[in-house]
């Protein structure tokens, strides 16, 4: 075998074997649109939005109070289900799927960092990063857990519970337990909305040096448009609808 048979070899041992089946689009939205009845009549929430992310982007969802950006965020994920349209994430058709199937890719392919943290109280830091490597099955869940809260500045703190620890040091927290289970991609719905300037800040910074670390996608839901700068592509909702992309 020859220099150029062997280097050949290695570089395909390299490539993963399901590489050529993982989807060039992280998420594909086609035509979703959500609508809730009223007692005065229907009320549409959104309206007909299409858009596609590739894998690896960076991409904030802008736009005002009321605008549709967390609708929209629980449908890409599978949190709710549309009126109309399609959702497909990862290769995986939220939109056709029931709510285990739904729950089933997003403990596989999906991490959540929210405004209001959603730590479980009675768990401490470490064990609230554990949870979704437990959850889903992992038979070492401590391990990759205090490595990342290490990561996040919170080596010192594992064994405190939420009410222990300050704002920002709780949204550490969450960004550890969304990092953990190595997510295809993140989605982030006002991350800093608790914070004050400063924290926000420090927590923005770390969540942009995590992803870029991990290669996730990542979705970013904000009114901020400081923040939503630092992503390489936005998206604007006015009034359920997306008037630029």
């Amino acid at each position: 075998m020859n220099r150029d048979d062997t280097a050949h070899i290695q570089a395909e041992a390299m490539v993963p074997a399901h590489s050529a089946a993982m989807p060039r689009r992280a998420l594909e939205v086609t035509g979703l649109g959500k609508r809730v009845p009223l007692p005065a009549g229907e009320l549409t929430i959104l309206d007909g939005v299409n858009f596609a992310i590739d894998r690896g982007d960076a991409v904030a969802i802008v736009g005002a109070s009321g605008s549709g950006k967390s609708t929209l965020l629980a449908l890409m994920a599978g949190l709710d289900i549309p009126s109309s349209g399609n959702v497909v994430l990862e290769g995986e058709p939220m939109s056709k799927l029931d709510e285990d199937g739904r729950a089933r890719v997003r403990g596989e392919k999906v991490g959540f960092v929210f405004q209001s943290f959603q730590l479980l109280p009675s768990l401490t830091a470490l064990e609230n990063v554990m949870l979704p490597l437990e959850l889903r099955g992992d038979i070492d869940a401590e391990s990759p857990a205090r490595t990342i809260l290490k990561q996040v500045g919170l080596g010192e703190r594992l064994g405190h519970y939420p009410r222990q620890l300050s704002g920002g040091e709780q949204q550490r927290v969450a960004l550890a337990r969304a990092f953990v289970t190595r997510p295809a991609l993140l989605f982030a719905d006002e991350p800093t909305g608790n914070l004050d300037t400063r924290t926000g800040q420090s927590i923005i910074d770390l969540l942009f040096d995590l992803n870029t670390a991990a290669g996730t996608t990542l979705v970013l839901v904000t009114h901020d448009e400081h923040l939503a700068s630092r992503c390489t592509r936005m998206l604007r909702l006015d009034g359920g609808r997306l008037v630029s992309a």
